[in-house]
């Protein structure tokens, strides 16, 4: 009795926050049926560690938060603790898409603005795909920011939130994120970006894809649960690898910065 009523409180759980979900079947290794949860745990104390900028490479992703209005409703609309996705250039330098538009600026500037910045690395990238990344990046300096496609986000951010209910099978729920996704998104700007989309379009003009999905249905927050032993809604090619947390410091307040646009 305990134990299904543990159950139905799992599911109830699941059912309010919408979260992607997996069932690993019995194999030869492992004859018991799994589920998996999808988590947006990310404090250093969750199995990670505190590193300072000389432990990144070129092309590693940074997520951030800020205690900024703008970041707090990014991350209340994606339950997640991210709501800006940036690319490390080395030599200190990232490039990322803000309001502004896409520019670059000083890794120590970002650590210093942000509350909390974590890194994750890309399996697989070589010097070759360093080059044509950063090559890119550089290139889209001043772009302007894609506003339409950001709108169109907010509710497909949450209209989706119904292919991710508790134990879809995930062929069913990948099916229905990009019919969806494909009705939603499909009059949003690929010339123009927003945070995720530039650092998806920066590793598909590498030759390194980190998904297959269109950059433009993938935030912040999707970019989070590609990394290794998480339950994506969005699949990667391949699991993103933590490389670790620059500051952890979540925000205490919000701040409402009109300068700052994610």
């Amino acid at each position: 009795m305990k134990r299904i009523t543990l159950l139905a409180a799992i599911c109830a759980a699941l059912l309010v926050s919408a979260c992607a979900s997996r069932v690993d079947l019995p194999s030869s290794d492992n004859l018991r049926v799994g589920l998996r949860i999808q988590n947006s745990a990310i404090a250093p104390g969750n199995g990670g560690e505190l590193i300072n900028g000389a432990a990144l490479l070129p092309g590693d992703i940074l997520l951030t938060s800020v205690a900024t209005l703008n970041s707090f409703g990014i991350r209340l609309g994606t339950f997640s603790p991210v709501s800006h996705a940036l690319l490390y250039l080395g030599d200190g330098q990232i490039a990322e898409a803000v309001g502004s538009g896409v520019r670059a600026r000083s890794l120590d500037a970002v650590i210093a603005e942000e509350q909390m910045v974590v890194a994750f690395r890309v399996p697989g990238i070589d010097a070759a795909h360093v080059e044509r990344l950063r090559a890119w990046a550089i290139s889209q300096v001043g772009v302007r920011y894609n506003t339409v496609g950001v709108v169109l986000n907010a509710p497909f951010v949450l209209n989706r939130r119904v292919c991710e209910l508790p134990l879809i099978p995930s062929a069913v729920s990948r099916f229905c994120v990009t019919g969806m996704a494909m009705v939603q998104l499909g009059g949003s700007h690929d010339d123009r970006f927003f945070c995720s989309q530039f650092v998806l379009e920066a590793y598909n003009q590498a030759g390194l894809p980190i998904t297959t999905a269109d950059p433009r249905w993938v935030s912040p927050a999707d970019l989070l649960h590609m990394r290794e032993g998480d339950v994506p809604t969005i699949a990667a090619t391949q699991p993103l690898r933590y490389v670790g947390h620059l500051k952890y410091n979540p925000p205490p307040v919000i701040v409402v910065d009109g300068n700052s646009t994610r």
